[in-house]
């Protein structure tokens, strides 16, 4: 009783940062400009993948739906065909991004859980585009955004490869929490 205790603690310190971590590093991608409208770098993720590490797939797909609901309302496209294309995307590379962390934990780094990521949530939302918005002609942002989407997803994936090896916070929630908080 006393380690669940001290595991929802420890889950209740860590998640808002986290949130708050993905919902600035949302902030800072959304006034980067894109070479295609609802497009996103991935930035955000960077949190994400970091929750890997430390939490439940649980707890890190609702790190997920935080991000997501924190861009909506702070960007105001929580009512809009963009959010749909966010939650779409981000709930895809989400499930993705952990299955294939818990698959190939030890075989795999962020930068290959973050290319999957970023597959996962570029078909997803090609295939909403194509429905939603564009039709057929959805097949044609297709090639530019796999494309983009995958060189961007390397540099993020880097960046979390770093924040993972190098972060004494990380290490400190590791060996506090042995990799699991809920």
């Amino acid at each position: 009783m006393k380690k669940l205790i001290h595991s929802l603690t420890k889950t209740r310190e860590t998640l808002p940062l986290l949130a708050a971590s993905c919902i600035f590093l949302s902030m800072i991608e959304y006034i980067i400009p894109k070479p295609i409208i609802f497009m996103r770098y991935g930035i955000a993720n960077i949190p994400i993948m970091i929750s890997l590490k430390i939490f439940s797939p649980g707890m890190t797909m609702v790190l997920v739906l935080l991000k997501i609901i924190g861009q909506g309302i702070i960007t105001g496209t929580i009512f809009s065909y963009i959010f749909l294309f966010s939650l779409s995307g981000s709930l895809a590379s989400g499930l993705a991004m952990i299955f294939i962390y818990r698959i190939c934990k030890d075989k795999i780094s962020m930068i290959g859980v973050s290319v999957t990521g970023a597959f996962a949530s570029n078909i997803i939302q090609l295939t909403v585009a194509k429905y939603l918005i564009f039709g057929k002609a959805a097949i044609i942002m297709g090639p530019a955004i796999i494309l983009i989407g995958t060189i961007t997803s390397v540099i993020v994936g880097v960046f979390a490869q770093l924040f993972i090896l190098k972060s004494q916070w990380l290490k400190t929630k590791l060996s506090d929490s042995k990799g699991q908080y809920a």
